[in-house]
C-alpha cells in the first residue's frame, strides 16, 4: 500500500502537480444541522459543480469607493459604478487565471462558466475528479425530506501553488439554512388609544408607517427584489389573491415582473410568499424581481447562487430584501469576508441589500460546561449590509406605538470589527445602557447591528390559496423596510437622482444628532439569549436613539423621505 502511494506521489510529481495541500476554510463546521440524514458516499462517476472564488485584486480601494459613493458628506457621493466598473477594479491577476486554468485543465476539466467580473468559477466534474483535485473531500449525498444535497463531511485541501489565487471552494460544506416565517399566538393586550385592527395587514403597515394612498411608485427605472433559496417558491395566484383581499386603498401590481431561476414548485412556501407580497404591497406599484435560488445541482449553494447573479447582471434590481442567516461560528473566516466583498461590490453598484436580523435574539452558544456567550449572525453582521430587526405593537389589536419584539436578532459580530459608522452610536448605547449584559458575552468593539426595525409580529399571508394569520419573524419586517427604501428611491429617480445604494452611512448621520424624526424609537423591551443563571433568558434591551435590538428604529415615511430628498 506504501509503495503503491509513494508511485501515486512519484507520478504527480513527474506530471507537474504540486501534493503540498492547504486548508483553506480549517474554520469551517463540519457539523450536519438536525433533520438532514446521511444517505452515503456518491460514485467516482456521479457529478458535482463546485464554486471557485477567485482572489481579487484591489478590495481596499473598492472599500474605499464604498465609503465615498455612500456617505453622503462626500463629493462623491452617489455617483456609483457600472458592474463593468467594479470588475476593472477588483477582477483578478492575470496570474491567478492562468494558474487556476492550468490546475484544472491538469485534471481534464473544463466545462467552466465564468461571471461578469470573472472573479468565480463554477465548473462540473465527476466525483472522482472533484476528491483529487482537491484532497481529503468526500462527496456524501444527504436529505431531508424531499430535499437532497451533496456535501463533504470533510474537509478539503487545495494544493499549496492554489492558495494564493483561491479564498474558497463552494459545495462543499455549508448546509443551506434561512429564516423562517412562523405563526404564533397574540399576547394579552394592554388596552391603549390607537386604531382597531385584527392582524398586520397592507393597510396597518401604510398607516403605522405614515404612508399615503398616493405614496406608490411610478418611475419607470425603480425596481426591487426579494432572494427565495432551498425549496422556498411563491406563486402568482397567491400574490392576486392576497392584493384583492388586502391591497385596497392603494394602487398596487399583482404580478411579480421577473423570476430569475427556477419559476415555482407544486407547493408555495410561507416564507417566500410573506416576502414577495409584503415588498410589493409596501414598495407598492414598484417593478419587482424574485430571485429563485434552489439549488440547481446538489452540490450547488443556493445562497452562492444569488451572488453569482448579481454579478453576472448589469441590470438588476436597486433594492433587495432577503432573510437568510446562519451563526456566525458556523462558517469559516475566508468565507464570510469574501462574501463581505460581494456586499461591498453591491454597494459600489448603488444597490441597496438588507438582511433579516434573525429570530433568535441575541443567540447562545456554549463555549464550555456552563459557559455562554452571545451568537452573532451572518450575513447580518456584515458591515456592508443594512440589517432589519423587529417589533410588535405594544397592544396586537391596536395601531400604536411599537416595542422590542423579543425575539428580534441583534447583537456584536466576533469576525467584523466596528465600522466607523455607527462607533459614535453604539458608544452612546454601551455607556449609556441601564443593565447591559456582562462583557464577557459579547464583542464590544464588534460590527453592530441591527441598524433599523420595522414590524415583525401577527402578519397575515395568502399562501397556497389560503390567508393566513399571525406570521411573524424578522423575514416579515425587511421586506417593509425594503418596500419604504423602494418608495425612496422612486422619488429620487423621478428628480434625476441616483438611488440610495449603501444606507447605512447615511442614516447613521441622519441620526446622530438625536433630534430626527425620520425614523420611530423604539425604547421598551428586551430580546431572549441564554437560558443560564447569569443572564436568565435576557439579552439586550431597547434604549433611546440606537440599540442592538431595534436599530434606530421603525420608519416614518414622510420624514424619512424628506431626510433622504435633496431639496
Amino acid at each position: 500500500m506504501a509503495a503503491w502511494v509513494s508511485s501515486i506521489l512519484i507520478l504527480l510529481v513527474c506530471i507537474g502537480i504540486p501534493v503540498q495541500g492547504v486548508f483553506l476554510e480549517p474554520d469551517q463546521s463540519l457539523s450536519v444541522p438536525d433533520g438532514w440524514t446521511f444517505e452515503g458516499r456518491l460514485a467516482a462517476s456521479d457529478n458535482v459543480t463546485l464554486t471557485f472564488a477567485l482572489k481579487q485584486q484591489r478590495v481596499d480601494i473598492l472599500q474605499d469607493v464604498v465609503e465615498r459613493v455612500s456617505d453622503p458628506d462626500s463629493p462623491l457621493y452617489g455617483m456609483h459604478l457600472s458592474l463593468e466598473g467594479v470588475r476593472s477594479l477588483i477582477e483578478p491577476a492575470s496570474v491567478t487565471h492562468t494558474t487556476v486554468h492550468k490546475w484544472l485543465q491538469r485534471f481534464g476539466i473544463d466545462d467552466c462558466q465564468t461571471v461578469q467580473t470573472l472573479d468565480f468559477l463554477q465548473c462540473s466534474m465527476t466525483v472522482g475528479t472533484a476528491e483529487m483535485l482537491l484532497p481529503g473531500s468526500k462527496f456524501s449525498r444527504y436529505v431531508k425530506g424531499q430535499q437532497s444535497i451533496v456535501r463533504s463531511p470533510v474537509p478539503y485541501e487545495v494544493y499549496e501553488e492554489l492558495a494564493d489565487h483561491i479564498d474558497f471552494v463552494g459545495g462543499l460544506h455549508r448546509f443551506p439554512v434561512e429564516r423562517k416565517a412562523v405563526s404564533r399566538g397574540w399576547r394579552k393586550p394592554q388596552l391603549q388609544k390607537g386604531a382597531f385592527h385584527l392582524g398586520v395587514m397592507p393597510s396597518v403597515v401604510r398607516q403605522r408607517y405614515n404612508l399615503s394612498s398616493s405614496d406608490i411608485g411610478s418611475a419607470s427605472n425603480n425596481s426591487q427584489a426579494c432572494a427565495q433559496f432551498l425549496e422556498q417558491y411563491f406563486h402568482q395566484q397567491d400574490l392576486a389573491e392576497f392584493m384583492y383581499m388586502f391591497g385596497t386603498g392603494f394602487k398596487h401590481r399583482s404580478q411579480v415582473d421577473r423570476v430569475v431561476g427556477p419559476k415555482g414548485g407544486p407547493k408555495a412556501g410561507l416564507e417566500a410568499s410573506l416576502d414577495v407580497e409584503y415588498i410589493m404591497s409596501t414598495g407598492a406599484n414598484i417593478s419587482t424581481w424574485v430571485f429563485s435560488n434552489p439549488g440547481r445541482y446538489e452540490s450547488q449553494e443556493p445562497f452562492m447562487e444569488w451572488l453569482l447573479s448579481l454579478s453576472n447582471m448589469s441590470a438588476v434590481p436597486w433594492v433587495h430584501t432577503v432573510s437568510y442567516g446562519d451563526d456566525e461560528d458556523s462558517l469559516s473566516v475566508a468565507y464570510m469576508q469574501r462574501i463581505n466583498v460581494e456586499f461591498m461590490k453591491a454597494a459600489a453598484r448603488g444597490l441597496t441589500i438588507l438582511f433579516a436580523s434573525g429570530d433568535d435574539g441575541a443567540g447562545c452558544r456554549e463555549v464550555g460546561k456552563g459557559i455562554h456567550t452571545f451568537r452573532p449572525s451572518f450575513p447580518a453582521s456584515s458591515p456592508y449590509v443594512t440589517t432589519v430587526g423587529g417589533t410588535s405593537f405594544q397592544n396586537p389589536f391596536q395601531v400604536a406605538y411599537e416595542v422590542t419584539d423579543y425575539i428580534s436578532g441583534g447583537g456584536f459580530s466576533n469576525v467584523f470589527p466596528m465600522p466607523d459608522y455607527q462607533v459614535a452610536a453604539v458608544k452612546h448605547y454601551l455607556r449609556t445602557v441601564s443593565k447591559p449584559p456582562p462583557q464577557n458575552y459579547y464583542n464590544a468593539s464588534g460590527r453592530a447591528y441591527p441598524d433599523v426595525a420595522a414590524l415583525s409580529d401577527n402578519y397575515w399571508v395568502v399562501s397556497n390559496r389560503i390567508p393566513i394569520p399571525w406570521v411573524s419573524g424578522t423575514s416579515a419586517s425587511t421586506p417593509v423596510f425594503g418596500g419604504i427604501v423602494s418608495l425612496i428611491n422612486d422619488q429620487r429617480l423621478q428628480k434625476g437622482l441616483g438611488p440610495l445604494g449603501f444606507l447605512n452611512p447615511a442614516l447613521y448621520k441622519l441620526q446622530s444628532g438625536g433630534n430626527s424624526t425620520a425614523l420611530f424609537d423604539v425604547t421598551e423591551g428586551c430580546h431572549l439569549s441564554c437560558l443560564d443563571e447569569t443572564v436568565q433568558g435576557q439579552g439586550f434591551c431597547a434604549a433611546p436613539l440606537w440599540d442592538p435590538v431595534t436599530g434606530w428604529g421603525t420608519p416614518n415615511f414622510p420624514q424619512l423621505l424628506k431626510a433622504l430628498l435633496p431639496k
